[in-house]
C-alpha cells in the first residue's frame, strides 16, 4: 500500500515542521505539503523538515484558486500519488509518530474507503472539552439524520485516510463543511459499513474563541442540511469541486 500524506497549511511556521516530522517517521510514500498562500514562514520550514511543498496554484495549475480548506484538499488530492491518502492538519501541538501507520491499517480491508482518527482534545482545564463545532452541532445532526454513523464520534476531525480513487471520484466541498460532506458522500456511495475510525488518543492545536467557530458551524450544517437533500435558504450555498476525475477521466485515482 502506497500512503500519501497531504497536510494544508496556512500560515503554520510553529507547528507545521513538527507535524511533518512526526508524519515523516511513519515512513509514507510522499509528505505532501500544500501552502494556502501563507505570508509567513510555513513553505520553508515545512521542506527543510523533509515534505514536498507545493502551493495551490502548483497543485493544479491553470485553475483560479478559491479560498477554503476543502479547496486545499482537492487540490493535494490531485498531486498526490498513492493509493490511499492521509489528510493530517498542520497545526498539531506535539504530534507523535503513529498517526499515519494507524490511519492506514483499516485499508488493508478491501472494503473499508475512509477512515477517521478518533481522539480527545482538551480545552483549559477540561481533558475532554475541545471541539466544540463537532459536539454542539456536527453530532446532533449526524445523531437525528444519520444513526448509523454512531460509532463515528469525530466526523469533523482533520486527521482522516481516504482511497484515493474514492477521493478522486467524489466532489469536494470547498470550505470548512469539507469533512462532513466527504463523510456522507462515502457513505452515500459505498455504505456505512465502508466507513471506520482508529483511536488516535489525544489531539493538541490551537483552540479557537467561539466567535471564530461561528462561521465554521454555518457551514457545517448547510454541508449536513445540503446532502440530505433540504433546502437552504437565505443566500446559504455549499460551494463544491467537481469530481477530479471529471478533469482527469484517464486518471483512474490510484
Amino acid at each position: 500500500m502506497n500512503v500519501s500524506v497531504v497536510i494544508p497549511a496556512l500560515d503554520e511556521e510553529t507547528t507545521v515542521a513538527g507535524v511533518v516530522e512526526a508524519v515523516l517517521a511513519d515512513g509514507p510514500g510522499e509528505v505532501l505539503v500544500i501552502d494556502s498562500g501563507s505570508g509567513d514562514r510555513t513553505a520553508a520550514r515545512a521542506r527543510a523538515a523533509g515534505a514536498r511543498v507545493l502551493t495551490r496554484e502548483e497543485a493544479i495549475p491553470g485553475t483560479p484558486v478559491r479560498p477554503g480548506k476543502g479547496e486545499v484538499l482537492w487540490r493535494g488530492v490531485a498531486a498526490a500519488r498513492g493509493s490511499v491518502i492521509v489528510f493530517v492538519d498542520a497545526d498539531l501541538v506535539d504530534p507523535a509518530p503513529g498517526m499515519v501507520r494507524a490511519l492506514a491499517a483499516p485499508f488493508a480491508d478491501p472494503g473499508v474507503q475512509l477512515v477517521k482518527g478518533d481522539h480527545r482534545r482538551p480545552l483549559g482545564e477540561d481533558s475532554d472539552g475541545g471541539g466544540r463545532v463537532t459536539r454542539l452541532t456536527a453530532l446532533p445532526l449526524l445523531r437525528a439524520l444519520h444513526p448509523e454513523l454512531a460509532h463515528i464520534r469525530q466526523p469533523l476531525t482533520g486527521e482522516y485516510g481516504i482511497r484515493r480513487a474514492a477521493a478522486f471520484d467524489l466532489p469536494f466541498v470547498t470550505g470548512w463543511g469539507v469533512e462532513a460532506a466527504l463523510l456522507l458522500d462515502v457513505v452515500a456511495r459505498f455504505g456505512a459499513d465502508a466507513v471506520t475510525f482508529v483511536d488516535l488518543g489525544v489531539r493538541r492545536h490551537r483552540n479557537k474563541p467561539t466567535r471564530e467557530l461561528e462561521p465554521v458551524a454555518d457551514a457545517v450544517v448547510a454541508a449536513i442540511l445540503s446532502r440530505n437533500g433540504v433546502p437552504l435558504t437565505g443566500g446559504c450555498v455549499v460551494p463544491e469541486r467537481p469530481a477530479l476525475s471529471t478533469l482527469y477521466p484517464v486518471a483512474t485515482g490510484g
